[in-house]
């Protein structure tokens, strides 16, 4: 090591030994602070910017492409529950080439590519099968592709079509779906995948697709649409007309002076009904019209005769003349008919009853029955079903109220808590870094101010060789006389008649500076060490003055 460092370690050392015990305490503790601060600081720094590689993977894939980026010594990190790799930024793009090229992630063949694979041996069952399956992989990539929609599986039911059944059933589809997390379907969308999935199937109605997402929810059933099941139905429905009695109360009374509670009988069977309806319009002309008459005159004509045994007529009279008239009249009128199909799908309200409660104090000076009508109108009520509405004026409880506003109370506690002490973290990590820089501060003043005490030592002063321990003795007479001679003042050399630069100064000065040097010789023979140890300190104690 070079002598500097070493003597700058030495006066660091010494430094330090003259502290107290507290400033010694405050020197480690602000030491230590700083080297936390500095290697979370490079931590913080170094830490690469992830980015995904992949998500949405299932176990399989995630092992093999994690094998992958210990193999290229690539860090990562997963997340998702292990659906999604995180990887740097830089090495995204060159990662997913090595999964690709490896085959990874695997993905199953769906949609039409299934079709590539059939050979010209295929029987027409396995043509059959393959094609519907195609056609439910292209079902599902597409809904799947639908924001809110994380996975779809489609299966449809398509009738064989033979000639030995005069009828051929209705083809089917059934969609199952896996939202994202904390997603919920809206209507809207329910009504969409509904409509898409019938679109694409020949000979497939919108009332004939159900849906079921995975949590066992029906969002649209086989006969009954988007609506769902009958209690869904009736669910909705009180929903909706809560949500509008409410509404209305809330503008009068104000926001929680009243609570509304609404119970609906709704229908859950369906039908279909078919009529026809013949009219005839009296003033439009017939579309055809023919009349026959037939007339007959002459003799010959006997009277009829009667029945005898064995119904067997007995003639009569045959003498006489016979008359005979006939007229046929045909008219062909237009003739107005209307086939009319109905499907009447579940969920037709057969009755319901309303119950409003509204808080006395806030309703002080409103008339019931003006309230009455308004909840009416809002509900829509209908008397000739049998739809019944009450309002009644009660005084409120305020515990709820008193709850809820100590929860309030006590979340705001809390979050001022937490501010608090986020904020005293601050402050004492603050502290910690301000301090630390203070007791550095500190120890160079004290380095600086005690290298400011010393005296500065010129080299080519004399050396007190006596004082150094382990010195020879040496005769102090000719270093005094020495010493003497250097003291008197040289004469000017122009006024001796000696040119600049020579004469006995000059020589008495050698003298002297080689006999200084001889006494420095004898003290590094006789202890090299330590005359080396005190030249060392006298060359880093020199200072400018």
């Amino acid at each position: 090591m070079p002598p500097q460092i070493t003597v700058f370690f030495k006066r660091i050392g010494s430094g330090i030994a003259g502290f107290t015990a507290g400033q010694k305490t405050l020197a480690v503790l602000g030491a230590a602070l700083l080297v936390v601060g500095i290697v979370a600081l490079s931590a913080w720094m170094t830490k690469p910017a992830l980015t995904p590689l992949f998500s949405g993977l299932k176990d399989t894939d995630a092992s093999g492409i994690v094998e992958q980026l210990r193999t290229d010594n690539v860090p990562y990190e997963l997340t998702d529950g292990g659906s999604t790799i995180m990887v740097p930024e830089e090495k995204v793009y060159e990662e997913r080439l090595k999964a690709a090229a490896a085959g990874l992630p695997t993905a199953a063949a769906t949609g039409y590519s299934l079709l590539d694979n059939l050979g010209v041996t295929s029987s027409e069952f396995q043509q059959s099968v393959t094609y519907k399956r195609a056609l439910e992989g292209e079902l599902a990539a597409t809904i799947g592709a639908m924001d809110g929609v994380q996975t779809a599986a489609v299966r449809l039911a398509i009738p064989e079509r033979t000639v030995f059944v005069s009828t051929t059933p209705d083809t089917t589809a059934s969609v199952f779906l896996e939202t994202a997390p904390g997603t919920t379907l809206s209507a809207d969308k329910v009504q969409a995948i509904v409509h898409l999935t019938s679109a694409a199937i020949e000979n497939l109605k919108p009332t004939d697709v159900s849906v079921v997402d995975s949590q066992g929810n029906v969002l649209s059933t086989v006969g009954g649409g988007a609506a769902g099941s009958s209690s869904q139905q009736a669910e909705d429905y009180q929903q909706r007309t809560g949500d509008a009695v409410r509404a209305v109360l809330d503008r009068v009374l104000g926001p929680g002076n009243s609570t509304v509670a609404v119970a609906a009988d709704v229908t859950g069977e369906s039908a279909q009904q078919k009529s026809e309806t013949f009219s005839n319009t009296p003033d439009t002309p017939p579309l055809s019209e023919s009349t026959s008459t037939e007339s007959y005159t002459g003799t010959g004509g006997g009277a009829a005769g009667v029945l005898g045994p064995d119904n067997i007529a007995v003639p009569g009279d045959t003498s006489g003349n016979g008359t005979f008239t006939s007229e046929d009249n045909t008219r062909n009128n237009a003739v107005n008919k209307v086939t009319e199909d109905r499907v009447i799908p579940p969920g037709e309200v057969r009755r319901q009853t309303v119950s409003v409660a509204v808080n006395q104090t806030a309703a002080a000076g409103l008339n019931v029955d003006s309230l009455t009508a308004l909840v009416n109108s809002a509900a829509g009520l209908n008397a000739d079903r049998g739809d019944v509405v009450t309002v009644e004026m009660v005084p409120f409880s305020t515990a709820a109220a008193d709850a809820a506003n100590a929860s309030l109370d006590a979340a705001k506690a809390e979050a001022e808590a937490q501010r608090q002490a986020s904020l005293m973290s601050t402050l004492m990590l603050a502290g910690g870094a301000l301090l630390a820089i203070v007791i550095l501060g500190i120890i160079i003043a004290i380095m600086r101010r005690r290298r400011q005490l010393r005296e500065p030592v010129d080299l080519g002063e004399r050396l007190d060789l006596a004082l150094l321990p382990g010195a020879p003795a040496i005769d102090p007479a000719p270093m005094t006389a020495a010493i003497a001679m250097s003291a008197v003042p040289s004469p000017d050399p122009a006024a001796l008649g000696m040119p600049a630069g020579g004469g006995p100064a000059l020589g008495m000065e050698a003298a002297l500076s080689e006999r200084r040097r001889g006494e420095v010789d004898s003290l590094v023979a006789a202890n090299p060490e330590q005359a080396a140890d005190y030249l060392r300190s006298l060359m880093s104690d020199r200072q400018s003055v």
